[in-house]
């Protein structure tokens, strides 16, 4: 063992002699193992699906990259490719394909390359047991890269030449990326659970405000999965000065995150709503209801011009084969549809169907409901020319047809409304889903029709318009559209947040003038639903929606105008022709060809809500056991494969006074653990997150541990203006 050492900015760094294992340097694929997995017909007893061809499993090959680095990458391959070439699908992610998503990996790639598919899972840059240093989200670095191993790929001697791409979440905003640097080889992408628009509409600023759960959820779970050690078994003794570098090269992105808060170059970029025409090949984009990225795919239908389709379902964020909320869908047989067609000139028939399917929801996604009933509808285009707006009015009585004499409705400010939805996404539909609205609309203003008559559909995107005026220069506008049963049950199917600075530009905010009327218009997030004759629609309005959202400097008192304010629906007419959709056919998921022991189960997730009635104070709790991208509940497990034990835990605590925005405060912290005879490493990190009328605090800090010894600490403590948020 070596000492530790300072670094000069305070980093501990552990000195170590250069280690580098030149065997797997000296060829493209030394350092890899092998396995075959056999293709044939279905077998139901093990509950696997595969294709006419045999498999080969390679568990690590190195693509080299222009400047000399090499980036990992798993891959599986027909045994008979280099007699038979294939085309190539490559999923572009930073999530350790050796153990992080290794299982979900499995379930995927494998059958994909059974019917006639390269399929290859590189570590972006360094992350995983690639080569070179950790980078923010989406850089340009990562997009040149992934161009280079495009070219690599369709330059193989068992490739076609053509190539395609795809990747859920991050993996579908790096083919969108990817697809708008125009490699001439990249033939068709599908993009699932992303978005064309970083700023408006990613895990960070929604509407032009800081998004609190996944700002630093996510933020402070990234570092501590970018900071994990390679694995010594791919990259050999050098693991420890790889990880060293990696650790001392780290940064806390959600800090460049909050430093950025207007839609400015750093979101532009990445961003290909700037130039859709940027893209040129064939784009599948898939959706759903319950995720947070749900209006990516009506948008980009609309302003795309190379071939398109678009599918928008019940499920969260997840593949549409492996969902909650079900039913979920045969997605690998539909994307086999799509490569077939456009990687190997076959007519599947899938660009004769309708350009949009969508899940019609009877009802919203609600806490603890795991099936959503409904049906799948289609337009022939998008926007569809059948679908017309509905227009009600916000009055003095609720919500009509006749807009009738102006009335002011006043809210007096309250901190914790949006208690009821405290998710901007919900990893666990039983404790983050939204649930029963009462709570929140009882401190919100809200406008009910009458009984609904009749049922009709809606399908795209509501939009509210309010005549309002406020009491201070920085004001947040939270809208939500719910659906009341004859009971009172009141449901969420949509909702909307603005910070008012905003109201005109995401890049150029304005102050308000207080007390000054403004006409604000809110789009309202893509939804599909059916309102129920006997049932009521409310618009819920307020100026808070806390823990999904931070709040605005001061309390704010807001005035809506009744009679000068509207909602706007995109009603759907049935269409006959549904009934006859081509179907998706049921759900499967393929087993993974790794097994996992359980050593020790983990604890159910806990969220918990604790009020002090004393200083009217909420403080929720929340708690995560397991690897949650690894799709797993174990608390510690081990890859038999690999013989690696993995563990995980997370925490959440925020709080806030109900009188006071000044008051929010946040704690997250994230544990990463991995060990393997010798191999024993964790990586620990925090935030800290408060603020004041005029600055943002935060307080990120990493530590990394080696058979339970710290060889590396950093913290980054930061002071940030707020830019009218």
């Amino acid at each position: 063992m070596t000492d530790i050492e300072k670094d000069d900015d305070g980093s501990v760094m552990r000195t170590a002699p250069e280690d580098v294992n030149a065997a797997l340097l000296t060829g493209n694929t030394a350092g890899t193992s092998v396995s075959t997995t056999t293709g044939g017909a279905q077998t139901p007893e093990a509950g696997v699906r595969t294709g006419p061809r045999q498999v080969r499993d390679i568990e690590n090959i190195w693509i080299p990259m222009s400047d000399g680095t090499k980036l990992a990458a798993r891959m599986w391959l027909p045994e008979d490719a280099e007699e038979n070439p294939v085309p190539a699908l490559l999923e572009y992610i930073p999530y350790r394909k050796r153990d992080v998503t290794r299982f979900r990996d499995e379930t995927i790639h494998p059958y994909l390359a059974s019917h006639g598919y390269a399929c290859v899972r590189p570590d972006i840059r360094g992350s995983g047991d690639s080569e070179g240093l950790p980078q923010d989200e989406y850089v340009k670095q990562e997009q040149d890269d992934g161009v280079e191993i495009i070219a690599w790929l369709a330059s193989q001697p068992w490739c076609t030449g053509k190539v395609g791409m795809f990747g859920k979440s991050w993996g579908g905003f790096s083919a969108l990326q990817v697809a708008a640097r125009r490699p001439p080889e990249l033939k068709a992408i599908i993009t699932v659970c992303s978005t064309d628009d970083r700023y408006t509409d990613d895990a960070h600023h929604t509407g032009g405000l800081i998004n609190e759960n996944m700002f630093f959820e996510w933020g402070g779970q990234w570092p501590a999965l970018c900071a994990r050690s390679p694995d010594p078994a791919i990259v050999g003794d050098r693991w420890r000065k790889m990880w060293m570098q990696r650790l001392k090269n780290m940064d806390f992105p959600s800090l460049n995150w909050v430093i950025h808060q207007h839609r400015d170059a750093f979101w532009k970029h990445g961003s290909i709503s700037e130039d859709y025409a940027s893209i040129d090949c064939a784009v599948y984009a898939v959706g759903s209801w319950a995720d947070p990225y749900r209006c990516t795919v009506n948008r980009m239908l609309t302003n795309l011009k190379c071939p398109r389709k678009g599918l928008s379902g019940p499920w969260g964020h997840q593949y549409p084969n492996e969902v909650d909320p079900g039913p979920g869908i045969d997605w690998l047989t539909e994307s086999l549809r799509w490569w077939d067609y456009w990687l190997k000139d076959i007519d599947t028939g899938i660009m004769a169907e309708p350009m949009y399917r969508a899940w019609m929801q009877q009802e919203p996604t609600m806490r603890g409901v795991h099936q959503s009933p409904g049906w799948w509808v289609a337009e022939e285009s998008w926007p569809s020319p059948r679908i017309t707006p509905r227009k009600l009015y916000l009055t003095q009585d609720g919500l009509g047809s006749n807009a009738g004499a102006e009335t002011d409705h006043i809210l007096q400010p309250l901190q914790t409304v949006g208690v009821t939805s405290p998710r901007w996404s919900a990893r666990d539909i039983d404790i983050e889903a939204p649930t029963d609205q009462r709570v929140d609309d009882a401190r919100s203003l809200t406008f009910d029709t009458e009984p609904l008559e009749e049922e009709f559909e809606i399908l795209g995107q509501p939009v509210v318009t309010l005549d309002l005026a406020v009491d201070k220069p920085v004001a947040a506008l939270a809208v939500r559209l719910n659906e009341v049963e004859p009971d009172g049950l009141s449901k969420r199917i949509t909702y909307g947040v603005l910070n008012l600075t905003h109201r005109n530009s995401h890049e150029f905010p304005e102050p308000l003038e207080p007390g000054r009327r403004y006409r604000v218009r809110l789009p309202l997030q893509d939804c599909a639903h059916v309102f129920k004759s006997g049932r009521r629609i409310r618009i819920a309005v307020s100026t808070t929606y806390w823990p999904a959202f931070w709040p605005s400097p001061e309390p704010v008192t807001l005035t809506v105008y009744a009679g000068r304010s509207e909602l706007e629906l995109p009603v759907r007419p049935p269409r006959a022709e549904d009934v006859d959709l081509n179907s998706f056919g049921p759900a499967f998921v393929p087993e993974p060809t790794s097994g996992r022991t359980v050593l020790q189960r983990a604890p159910a997730p806990t969220r918990t809500h604790e009020w002090d009635i004393a200083t009217n104070k909420l403080t929720t709790r929340t708690f995560f056991h397991g690897d949650v991208l690894a799709g797993l509940a174990a608390g510690r497990y081990r890859i038999d494969a690999t013989g690696t034990e993995i563990s995980k835990t997370a925490s959440e605590v925020t709080e806030i006074l109900d009188h006071d925005p000044t008051s929010a405060k946040l704690e997250t912290q994230y544990v990463e653990a991995m060990k393997r005879d010798d191999w024993d490493v964790r990586v620990e990190s925090c935030i800290r997150f408060s603020l004041t009328k005029d600055t943002f605090l935060f307080v990120g800090q990493i530590k990394a541990f080696e058979r339970d010894k710290e060889v590396f600490a950093k913290t980054w403590d930061r002071t940030i203006p707020r830019l009218l948020v």
